[in-house]
Parts: C-alpha cells; sequence; structure tokens
C-alpha cells in the first residue's frame, strides 16, 4: 500500500525529472530498495525521511503537500 510521504516523494521525483536510480544512490538506498519503498513493499523508516528530502531539494513537509491548492500533512519528527 503507498502512502503520502510514498506518492510524494515519486511526485517529486517526477517533477525535478530526476531518476530513481540517482535518487537511491543519493540517498544511501539500492535502486530496488527505493522503488519498493515508493510501491508500499518496503517500509520507510523514520530515519529514512529526511535524507529523502534532502536529496530532492525539499522540506519534509513538502514531500506531504497534496494537490496544486497547497494544502500540507505537518508532521513533527521527533
Amino acid at each position: 500500500m503507498n502512502t503520502p510521504f510514498s506518492d510524494g516523494v515519486a511526485r517529486i521525483i517526477k517533477e525535478k525529472g530526476l531518476k530513481q536510480v540517482y535518487v537511491a544512490k543519493r540517498a544511501g538506498f539500492t535502486s530496488q530498495e527505493l522503488c519498493d519503498m515508493l510501491n508500499g513493499r518496503k517500509l520507510i523508516k523514520a530515519c529514512d525521511i529526511p535524507k529523502l528530502a534532502n536529496v530532492l531539494g525539499v522540506t519534509v513537509n513538502d514531500i506531504y503537500e497534496t494537490g496544486k491548492g497547497g494544502a500540507y500533512a505537518k508532521i513533527s519528527i521527533y
């Protein structure tokens, strides 16, 4: 099952014209691990979230943006 986070990561990768292989390598994953994360076959750990946001050049909250209206699901990481 996909999550709002995995959907957001996939959306940003597509919007920025990046390759999943590039994002995976920069974040410290294999391309298969990232593919599994984005398709709901592998759990995205809390420690992986900031790594992905950093590689994508966005904030964690940006990943949760929904639609073009700019609605956000605000989260806090402790």
